[in-house]
This record gives structure tokens, C-alpha cells and sequence, in this order.
């Protein structure tokens, strides 16, 4: 099995190891989620990570193509994938649709260690560098000019959100995880805080800066994301955990996949109608 070390901070080396890209049809049936079937769509060797709905049609990833990590876009339809970028000395990750425009962001690593967040022209795959003062690992587009981001500082992750227009930087809060999503039909963004020995999926209320706890974490596991319904899910191990703020008390099982099938999932998105879940997993 073939390992890939991903550098985010200086004296940490993140060790990933072969991993692959899931894409799994929902349905919703009687008021209940139900994961149907589903495939490989990276079917890479190395490292395939951070899947992103781009459109109705079409997906979003970081795949290993050679020595470096480059964009790819994968058509729901024909199956069919298309390279965005190809940096003959670095790699792309994290990529996402930017806001009321077709190009696509991403973070960028360097073979020299250089580490920024570039734009990348969906038609030329001509990049453009967009925030040059801070080491951005996990971003987030919350709206057009406007990013939440998890920065690298010192040694820590923290939250920052970000106003690509004025060039204003504001810290929301230290130590946090990589995962950050809206939630649906609401002003409202979640993220990981890690700032207790327990780790908590934490709101932020983008109108006012309020800040609250949703709930702890199971085992400080830190991949989550939303269901259309306002349900948040959340990777543990080979199953997919679920908690609804507005009816739930604790954690309960969404899905659980063969061991055989998938071990140790870590990313996973819904698209916005609910009708595909995407997931990673060695």
C-alpha cells in the first residue's frame, strides 16, 4: 500500500493512506434517508480525497496523478473525468466551486513548501492566487468574496473568515477542526472546535458572530456534514452516524457499511437536493 504525506504544518506530517472516492445515491423515503447503491469513481492509486459537488452533474476531488495531486472533475452522468489543474511543481487540494462563477479554488502546495490558496480558471486551468498572507488548509466559501477558512498559525488550525474584497482578515476561533459546512435554510456555518479535550461541532451565526455548542463529537471524529433536512452527519470507523439538532438528544446510526466495504471513512458530503452522498474511505 503505496502512503502519501500531506505537510500542513511545519513539524506535523499528516500521513494519508490509499484512499478512494465513493459516490452512494440517497433516497428519501417516508421521511427517512436511505443510502442505495453506489461506486469508485476515483479508482486511483494513492491519494483520492475531499470530494465537492460542483454542480447538478458533476463532483469535485483531489487525486494523485502522477507525483502531484491535481483537481479533478467527474461528470454523475457519463462517468467520464476531466484534470482542472496540473502544476508540474505542486499539488492542489480542498478543491470547491467558487460562489455566482464557474471557476474553482483551491489550496495549492509547492515542492518548496509554499502553501496559498489559488483560483483556477475552469476553461484554461490558469490559476490566480487569492488570499497572499495567510497558510489556508481548509477553506470555505460562505458567499462570493467571502471565505471561512481554516488557517495553519504557529501550530494550530484556527477559523478565520475572510473578505477577499477589502483584503480584512477576523479570527472566529482557535484550534479547530478541518470541517466546515453551512446549514441548510439557515444564516448559519458549523464547524469543529477543538479547543476542550472533548471535540464539539460548534455554530456560528455569520449575521451576529454568536457562537454555540450543537453537540460533543463521537470519539473526536471530525468529518461531518448536512442532510437537505437539517440533519448532521458524521464518519466514524465504517459507519455513518446521524443527530438532528431540532429532534435528537443523542447520536444514532445512518448507515452502516460492511468492513469489507469501507474501513476508517473519512469525508463525506451531500449535495444540496440530498439525492448523492459522496464519502472517502480506504
Amino acid at each position: 500500500m503505496k502512503y502519501f504525506f500531506f505537510l500542513f504544518i511545519s513539524t506535523i506530517s499528516f500521513a494519508q493512506s490509499n484512499t478512494e472516492v465513493y459516490l452512494y445515491e440517497l433516497s428519501l423515503e417516508n421521511d427517512r434517508y436511505y443510502v442505495k447503491s453506489g461506486k469508485n469513481i476515483s479508482n486511483n492509486p494513492g491519494y483520492d480525497s475531499q470530494p465537492h459537488f460542483y454542480s447538478k452533474k458533476s463532483i469535485l476531488f483531489a487525486s494523485t496523478r502522477g507525483k502531484h495531486t491535481d483537481i479533478v472533475k467527474y461528470n454523475l452522468e457519463s462517468g467520464k473525468i476531466k484534470y482542472l489543474s496540473d502544476t508540474p511543481k505542486g499539488g492542489e487540494y480542498s478543491p470547491q466551486r467558487i460562489p455566482k462563477s464557474k471557476d474553482v479554488s483551491a489550496v495549492r502546495l509547492d515542492d518548496d513548501g509554499l502553501q496559498r490558496f489559488y483560483k483556477y480558471d475552469s476553461k484554461s486551468g490558469k490559476s490566480k492566487e487569492l488570499i497572499a498572507d495567510l497558510k489556508v488548509a481548509y477553506p470555505f466559501w460562505l458567499k462570493k468574496n467571502v471565505a471561512i477558512n481554516v488557517v495553519i498559525v504557529d501550530k494550530n488550525l484556527d477559523l478565520i473568515i475572510s473578505n477577499l474584497k477589502n483584503k480584512t482578515h477576523s479570527t472566529i476561533q482557535k484550534k479547530v477542526g478541518r470541517s466546515v459546512h453551512k446549514i441548510p435554510n439557515t444564516e448559519f456555518v458549523s464547524y469543529i472546535s477543538k479547543a476542550n479535550d472533548q471535540w464539539e461541532v460548534m455554530l456560528y451565526n455569520t449575521k451576529n458572530g454568536d457562537r454555540k455548542k450543537i453537540i460533543n463529537t463521537i470519539g473526536n471524529k471530525e468529518d461531518v456534514c448536512w442532510l437537505p433536512n437539517g440533519t448532521l452527519l458524521m464518519a466514524v470507523g465504517n459507519t455513518i452516524m446521524k443527530f438532528n439538532p431540532a429532534t435528537d438528544s443523542e447520536w444514532s446510526v445512518f448507515h452502516a457499511f460492511s468492513k469489507t466495504k469501507h474501513q476508517n471513512i473519512s469525508r463525506i458530503i451531500v449535495n444540496k437536493k440530498g439525492t448523492h452522498l459522496a464519502i472517502v474511505s480506504e
